[in-house]
């Protein structure tokens, strides 16, 4: 019988994260998880009927611990400047930034929807949702360019995030901000000035 108490869920959740950003997908079992999640043995799989099932909750649980602030959400919406993009920016890859172990993981989780049709289907269902929300908000933003302006920022932003987590040698904090203003302003074209982003 799966079980049903959703702060547990979570925490087994939250707790398969963290095995898999340490331990990688080979990692993921349900005892590596109990012990992460200091439950009873037994305890994962009472809630998760198999391995893929988990898998693609852990996946379902990353977008949600991601989701940024009201006040974010607030600040992306509307007429922008190239400055202000860059502030929304660099809050997004600060966000992931400071979520390492979900980043690491949701790579494994990538890696394993190569092989999982059912995991393949969340991340490219998640990821397309993302990119059509941002492209809307980049219409609304009275920005000049087209969609591929946000394509482009989500190509740049998330190689950028891979290096800062995976290879933090290559690019420091100081280097990886003075990035991503570069990379605002490569992507959105500079042919018109635009009111402030103020509501």
């Amino acid at each position: 019988m799966v079980r049903t108490n959703p702060e547990r869920r979570q925490a087994l959740l939250d707790a398969s994260i963290e095995v898999l950003a340490r331990e990688g997908a080979r990692g993921l079992t349900f005892r590596a998880v109990d012990q992460e999640a200091g439950v009873p043995a037994g305890t994962a799989s009472n809630y998760f009927p198999n391995r893929d099932a988990l898998l693609v909750q852990v996946g379902n649980r990353y977008y949600e611990r991601l989701i940024p602030s009201d006040d974010a959400v607030a600040k992306s919406r509307g007429p922008q400047t190239r400055e202000t993009m860059t502030e929304l920016m660099t809050e997004v890859v600060d966000r992931v930034y400071h979520f390492r172990t979900g980043y690491l993981a949701i790579l494994e989780l990538r890696l394993e929807a190569t092989r999982r049709p059912e995991l393949q289907a969340l991340l490219t269902e998640r990821v397309r949702a993302d990119l059509d929300f941002n492209i809307s908000n980049y219409r609304e933003s009275e920005l000049p360019g087209d969609e591929d302006a946000v394509v482009m920022l989500y190509l740049a932003l998330n190689w950028l995030i891979l290096e800062r987590l995976t290879l933090p040698g290559i690019f420091d904090e100081q280097r990886a901000a003075e990035l991503v203003r570069t990379i605002v302003a490569r992507a959105i074209p500079a042919t018109t000035q635009v009111a402030s982003a103020n509501p």
